[in-house]
């Protein structure tokens, strides 16, 4: 029996057209849709990096002023017990985003008790609030300055930063903006140059600008770069003596002399006397234990008075306050990583913390856990100061 074919030729076995063109045509009316898709999916890319390039080509303190913008309110956070670096960045913040109508509390832990530090709040007339918990915060959008993870009060490790500005190690970051550059001396030179890339007139006789720099702020920027610097000696870049001279115009002498010069207290003449009369001395490092002391302020600037002393490049100056020993550390010593130095002094003592830049550094442990309290044995002070010494002569 033979199989006849038709006159469209269609006739071998596994050829049914009713099968294969429906099959045929869907395909082909597919294909413009996936072409269309295609199409959006690239135009979208495309929109999408050339948004990313725009974005950060954009001067830095173009896109923090923008990130503030989207904000009404928001919290600048200085660190626990803040300085003049951190306190003037505060300010410059808080100017770059009133310049954007967008409204500013600046907050900070802890105290402030050094005498240049109040001195700085007040001649420069600072309205600060202190924060004791995260409820405490005026905003939801925090602003973190001069360090980058939040610390020092009850519920700082839940905290969202949506933007961080600071010159320290680590690696905190913001949820929108992060600029973190270690190799500058002071914060303040940050804010500086985000005032230069905002259009911000510092100069007082030049007004071709909308934005100007109030004397106040000009004169805080300069004084938080010095005293982080140590006046422009101690771990400074290009950027710090350029910033200085960008806000030379604008600072006030005045306010700047009454900042520099202010009284001292009685405890921490007392303070800066035992480390000079007391002061532990081996080879070019000095070490000293200051015993029980009611302002733990008076123990780095006694470490910056050993600093003086002919013949010594680094030194460690410690004391104890209610219950917790806290150290400082200067170091002008190449040999001599101070930040470092602390850190494996202490690296076995729980519940122990320091650290800090090359030059200069800090740390807190409890008395208690130094004397066995937890997993370790304990050590004794002058076990401890052996440690230091050994630290700085880099066999520890």
């Amino acid at each position: 029996m033979s199989v006849r074919s038709g006159s469209n030729g269609v006739g071998s076995v596994g050829a049914n057209p009713l099968v294969a063109e429906p099959v045929g045509d869907s395909l082909r009316s597919l294909e413009p849709l996936v072409l269309s898709l295609l199409v959006l999916v690239v135009v979208g890319i495309a929109i999408g990096c050339w948004w990313a390039v725009r974005w950060f080509r954009r001067p830095p303190g173009v896109r923090l002023q923008r990130v503030l913008a989207t904000h009404e309110d928001v919290t600048v956070l200085m660190h626990p017990n803040p300085d003049p670096d951190a306190m003037a960045c505060a300010m410059g913040i808080a100017s770059i985003a009133d310049s954007v109508d967008t409204d500013v509390t600046m907050q900070f832990p802890g105290e402030i008790r050094h005498q240049e530090n109040r001195a700085f709040r007040t001649v420069l007339d600072l309205d600060l609030e202190p924060v004791e918990a995260s409820s405490q915060l005026s905003s939801d959008a925090v602003v973190l300055v001069d360090h980058n993870t939040p610390r020092g009060f009850t519920g700082a490790q839940t905290v969202e930063p949506i933007a961080v500005i600071d010159h320290h190690p680590g690696n905190g970051a913001g949820t929108k903006f992060t600029d973190v550059r270690t190799n500058y001396g002071a914060a303040s030179t940050i804010i500086v140059e985000y005032l230069n890339d905002v259009g911000a007139t510092i100069d007082e006789d030049d007004d071709s600008s909308e934005f100007e720099v109030s004397p106040e702020l000009a004169t805080g920027l300069l004084y938080g770069i010095q005293s982080d610097t140590n006046h422009l000696t101690n771990g400074c870049s290009r950027a710090e003596f350029d910033a200085c001279a960008t806000l030379f115009p604008g600072i006030d002498e005045d306010l700047l002399d009454r900042i520099a010069n202010p009284q001292v207290s009685d405890d921490v003449l007392r303070v800066k006397a035992t480390a000079i009369t007391q002061k532990r001395v081996e080879g070019p490092f000095a070490v000293c234990d200051v015993g029980e002391i009611g302002n733990v302020d008076a123990i780095p600037q006694a470490a910056d008075e050993l600093m003086h002393l002919e013949g010594v490049t680094a030194v460690v100056v410690y004391g104890e306050n209610d219950g917790t020993l806290h150290l400082s550390g200067r170091s002008r010593d190449d040999r001599v990583h101070m930040g470092e130095t602390l850190r494996h002094a202490i690296s076995d003592i729980p519940m122990a913390s320091a650290g800090g830049h090359a030059r200069m550094g800090g740390g807190q442990l409890s008395v208690d856990h130094m004397n066995g309290i937890g997993p370790s044995d304990g050590i004794s002070r002058s076990d401890f100061e052996e440690r230091l010494f050994s630290a700085m002569a880099g066999e520890r």
